[in-house]
């Protein structure tokens, strides 16, 4: 998918909503779990409810590794499924990949040939040799983590150093690796004073959002700062929206809270526009 394609489908859905598919066994309803691969079909009906609200989909691959070979299983059958029935939908695999050379052809290649995926959140920390096989594979985007929404987050990524932030040498230094029109960035939604900052260095780039919903982060707060004119944002939302219900109702309760914020997020493109 070219970037061209996500643009037109958040602009032809008002939606710019990143439906993050984080499933716990222990937390899906009990009835599913009498099914052949309950992880599959709690993800396969959440989408089907929630679809005409979100332009992009995003597992976790630890929630799947989880359980070994048959967490891949239901993996590869969530994204063979998203890619068969909406392929107008944007894929990500939120799997923090980031390592050297071979390695990184490896992680790229499981992950935008084998599986399917349109992108890939990766780390930066081991540097341009380690970002730029991600970034060689045509209409596949590279999101790079760059100022992350947890408490850690302080630890380094806001650190000084010689009178620069490490993120923002980050953002600047990756601007420069080959293909680099292919990076997309994380910048979590409990940074949101930081998006104008940001926004200043990278001004075009798609930003993926997590933290808006049960982590604090205000959308409002997001869009004040991150918004371009082609929208330039994901915003990701996981348990608020797969997990409003436990019973039988779980798909519609999620279908509620994806257009309740599908609606928050038309409200704010028209009054800009």
């Amino acid at each position: 998918m070219t970037t061209e394609n996500l643009i037109s489908e958040i602009k032809r859905k008002q939606s710019f909503l990143c439906v993050g598919l984080d499933v716990e066994l222990e937390k899906i309803p009990e009835f599913l779990l009498k099914e052949e691969d309950p992880i599959f079909s709690f993800n396969r009906a959440i989408i089907d409810a929630t679809h005409q609200y979100a332009v992009a989909y995003k597992p976790n691959t630890a929630f799947y590794e989880a359980y070994g070979l048959k967490g891949w299983k239901s993996l590869e059958k969530t994204i063979n499924y998203l890619n068969v029935n909406y392929p107008e939908i944007f894929t990500i695999a939120d799997a923090k990949r980031g390592d050297i050379g071979n390695t990184s052809s490896r992680y790229a290649k499981a992950f935008f040939e084998d599986l399917g995926f349109d992108s890939l959140t990766v780390a930066p920390y081991m540097g341009k040799d380690s970002v730029e096989p991600f970034l060689a594979f045509e209409n596949k985007h590279t999101i790079l983590l760059a100022l992350t929404s947890n408490e850690g987050a302080f630890d380094f990524q806001t650190k000084k150093v010689d009178g620069e932030e490490i993120y923002k040498q980050v953002l600047k230094t990756s601007k420069d690796w080959k293909n680099s029109e292919n990076l997309m960035y994380v910048v979590g939604a409990t940074k949101a004073e930081y998006f104008a900052d940001i926004r200043k260095i990278i001004p075009n780039n798609f930003l993926l959002v997590p933290g808006v919903g049960a982590q604090g982060g205000s959308l409002q707060e997001v869009c004040k700062y991150g918004l371009t004119e082609d929208v330039g944002l994901l915003v990701n939302s996981s348990r608020g929206i797969i997990y409003a219900s436990k019973d039988a109702d779980f798909a519609e309760a999620a279908a509620r809270e994806a257009e309740n914020m599908q609606l928050e997020m038309k409200a704010i493109l028209d009054g800009i526009h």
